[in-house]
């Protein structure tokens, strides 16, 4: 069986909204429930912290989901994504990136940048992305469990 998530949010500024118009109807034409969390309006002047934050955050509220946030680079809205206590975004820039994302980290956001792929490239990381099951190897829930006691109490 392949792992699908329960929704996917979704949240970028005008750097990559194209691609999120794009991405949005993909999900939805392939079955996913998606959340968009803006922007819902090309705005030159807007900033990724706003969008990304409250999607990485939905992510955290609503077990089972995934995320995309999506920038020009995709770098700022990762950052952005990971101050999210419980996030892990990854950056990602062809498939192999994004599955691993998904193996070895468990990651629950993926990052991209709207100015470094094509739309299609973009979809098919999404798409490898949503798929993929953590492996939950002992060694890759250690260094997840260590990221989450530094979390919590600030100390490893």
């Amino acid at each position: 069986m392949v792992f699908h998530p329960t929704r996917v949010h979704i949240g970028t500024d005008h750097a990559a909204y194209e691609l999120k118009e794009y991405l949005v109807t993909r999900l939805q034409d392939a079955g996913y429930e998606v959340a968009d969390h803006g922007a819902h309006e090309y705005d030159s002047q807007d900033d990724y912290p706003r969008f990304c934050i409250p999607a990485a955050q939905a992510v955290v509220d609503d077990a089972g989901s995934l995320g995309l946030v999506l920038g020009g680079s995709g770098n700022g809205e990762q950052i952005a994504a990971n101050k999210v206590t419980g996030i892990r975004a990854a950056l990602a820039y062809n498939t192999e990136i994004a599955r691993l994302a998904r193996e070895h980290n468990d990651a629950n956001v993926l990052s991209l940048g709207g100015r470094m792929q094509s739309h299609e490239e973009a979809w098919q990381m999404v798409e490898v992305f949503l798929t993929t099951e953590f492996t939950g190897e002992e060694r890759h829930q250690r260094r997840i469990d260590e990221l989450t006691t530094w979390e919590q109490t600030g100390r490893l």
